[in-house]
């Protein structure tokens, strides 16, 4: 006697990769998000006399499948991160602004990603 096994639901189905991805995707980009926020609080803890050219540049950029905060390639940015060479030879040697907030991010990004994980658990019923 032989029996007929049927599997069906979010796991044979696809919803529960569907969801995985735009979870991953969205998480990727709330910590962006925050990470932009504290780039921005830092630096107007510290930049001197701030025009907002260069706090406008501050972005996140999707890389393939991850997601970067920069400062959209100003030319001076390197000089303010303080790794441009111009370091090396003045007394000004940088902020560490990016350096700063990426170690402290990577604390904060589990909590970040799961603030949002029910919504997208809630997808896989």
């Amino acid at each position: 006697m032989s029996e007929l096994v049927r599997l069906s639901g979010p796991l044979f189905d696809g919803r529960a990769d569907r969801a995985l991805d735009a979870y991953r995707q969205a998480a990727q980009e709330e910590v962006g998000r925050q990470g932009v926020d504290d780039v921005h609080a830092v630096l107007d803890s510290v930049l001197q006399r701030p025009t907002g050219r260069y706090e406008r540049g501050i972005r996140t950029t999707r890389q393939r499948d991850d997601l970067s905060i920069n400062d959209s390639g100003i030319v001076y940015g390197p000089w303010l991160e303080g790794v441009g060479s111009r370091n090396r030879t003045t007394r000004f040697k940088g902020y560490f602004t990016f350096r700063k907030v990426a170690q402290q991010l990577q604390g904060k990004a589990g909590q970040i990603a799961e603030r949002i994980l029910g919504q997208y658990l809630a997808r896989m019923n």
